[in-house]
């Protein structure tokens, strides 16, 4: 059985810089960082790996790989393969791509050989507050590394803005496809669904650069930065899928209905009174709500069920939210895997009823969304789970950069309107897009 090894630190830290650093580094070939609550966790390198696609779940340890094939039940096979991990008292860090919830559901195919989950248990594993730094590892030259990196003030990154065309790319063709769903809506054969628009971003991009300086100018619920599983992404997550303590204790985060932010005190507040004022957004939170609530209640014990925080203006960066939290006590025999089988993918951005919304992405979409609206996520040994919903980020892929946002069409959509709230969404993440400096030849 393998044992981490840990070792404190304690003084005046800047997490975030901190860990960003780590990420820089290159310590590691992989690595998560996922901010919560006031407190950074880098997970570099994979002591075990778990990988789940279409057809198989691979399990990884050391030199071994074991490879059984996907059941009716993949995230279950996801909890019983770490459970089996030859390693006591582990926290996992990973990504979950939205195209699971078509696996999940079994509603959409889902081509063979993609990717759907890859969560890491990793080799060193640091958690950063700003008075406290814990280093846990398996590897005692891994964490004098470390304690040398956060020790070090490290210089800030620097380079010139990314461009990207978050005005015009692809808003004729987002604008027709409001329109299509806003008619398969009025026919009454769903109410809600979201529609979204990638945005490609000019030359490679430091991540790492481009998380810094955007954790600074956004006020998330979450926030990542990963390279894992071949991808590379970053963001600030607005809200959370779910959340499940060690004792059970469940919740979910819902945001839905929009307006812009950061134009100033006066103004941000009179899109705020609107945004409580206008009957559209309302109606597209409640709905969102509404299921939520039904969700839980096939997780939980039905009577701890209730919503809190309802309908409160959330500041998310260039955007404010109408948000609510959905609250529970997992049921007798339920786990968080079981939760997030239940929440996933989150409701606002999928639609409602979800399996409407599902054919209505495929059919209106112009690709994959990939980790765009899945979730980030860490779960541990104790059963714990933290998830954060992909939005608000930066992705790349096999060299190609790109933003994503989207918007919740009902039956009230207007497309120019939700085109314009797309632009809103992408303002919280492409000023802040950090170019690659590419070496001198």
């Amino acid at each position: 059985m393998n044992q981490y090894q840990a070792t404190t630190l304690s003084g005046h830290f800047d997490p975030l810089a901190a860990a960003t650093a780590l990420a820089r580094a290159g310590l590691f070939d992989r690595h998560v960082v996922y901010e919560r609550e006031e407190e950074w966790c880098y997970a570099g390198g994979a002591l075990g790996e778990v990988i789940l696609d279409s057809a198989e779940l691979r399990v990884r340890w050391g030199g071994d790989e074991t490879v059984e094939p996907v059941g009716t039940r993949p995230l279950a096979q996801v909890a019983a393969a770490l459970g089996r991990l030859p390693i006591s008292d582990w926290n996992s860090y990973g990504w979950v791509a939205f195209e699971l919830s078509y696996l999940t559901r079994r509603q959409v195919d889902v081509p063979a050989g993609v990717p759907l989950l890859h969560l890491i248990v990793p080799r060193t594993e640091v958690r950063l507050r700003a008075g406290r730094v814990v280093i846990r590892t398996t590897d005692p030259s891994s964490s004098d590394l470390v304690k040398r990196l956060i020790e070090t003030p490290q210089p800030e990154p620097n380079g010139a803005l990314a461009p990207a065309p978050i005005d015009h790319y692809g808003a004729e063709v987002y604008q027709k496809s409001v329109v299509a769903a806003v008619d398969d809506i009025r026919r009454g054969e769903l109410q809600k669904v979201i529609l979204s628009r990638p945005v490609p971003v000019a030359g490679p991009v430091d991540m790492p650069a481009t998380y810094l300086r955007g954790r600074r100018m956004n006020t998330p619920a979450r926030s990542f930065l990963l390279d894992l599983g071949g991808w590379r992404a970053t963001g600030f997550s607005p809200e959370t899928v779910v959340e499940v303590d060690a004792d059970g204790a469940v919740s979910t985060q819902p945001l839905a209905g929009t307006r812009a932010h950061g134009l100033g005190d006066e103004q941000d507040s009179l899109l705020r009174q609107e945004l409580l004022e206008d009957a559209k957004e309302i109606y597209e939170h409640a709905i969102s709500v509404k299921l939520g609530y039904e969700e839980m209640r096939t997780v939980c014990d039905p009577d701890s069920v209730a919503v809190s925080d309802f309908m409160t203006v959330k500041p998310r960066g260039s955007v404010q939210h109408l948000g609510s939290r959905v609250v529970g006590q997992l049921a007798p025999g339920k786990s968080a895997w079981d939760a997030l089988e239940a929440l996933f993918p989150a409701i606002t951005a999928s639609g409602v009823p979800k399996e409407a919304a599902y054919e209505r992405i495929v059919r209106l979409e112009p690709s994959p969304r990939g980790l765009y609206s899945g979730a980030v996520l860490t779960a541990s040994s104790d059963g714990s789970m933290d998830a954060a919903l992909v939005l608000r980020a930066l992705y790349e892929q096999d060299g190609h950069a790109w933003l994503r946002a989207g918007a919740g069409i009902v039956a009230d959509s207007q497309p120019a309107r939700e085109l314009e709230e797309t632009r809103e969404k992408l303002s919280s993440v492409a000023p802040h897009v950090i170019g690659a400096q590419l070496p001198v030849s």
